[in-house]
């Protein structure tokens, strides 16, 4: 079975693995505006946590993202 450029790229990928002397901590918002992720950002700073990364939810509807996943962690 063939599989394609897609399957190559899936074998050359390092396998995820739950590391628990970290805390993960995912934000999930519907209002992706400026204002909220600064808040969101500082809120979950605030308390420890170091940003990763933020995830956009785009719909076809719209240009503007529909929804936000923001992504934190910090040691246990």
């Amino acid at each position: 079975m063939d599989g394609g450029p897609r399957s190559k790229a899936l074998d050359n990928s390092r396998p995820l693995s739950y590391n628990s002397d970290m805390d993960y901590k995912v934000v999930e918002t519907s209002v992706v505006t400026d204002e909220e992720l600064e808040r969101i950002l500082n809120e979950w700073t605030a308390q420890g946590y170091c940003f990763e990364s933020i995830q956009f939810v785009i719909s076809n509807a719209s240009k503007r993202p529909a929804m936000a996943f923001v992504f934190f962690t910090r040691k246990a």
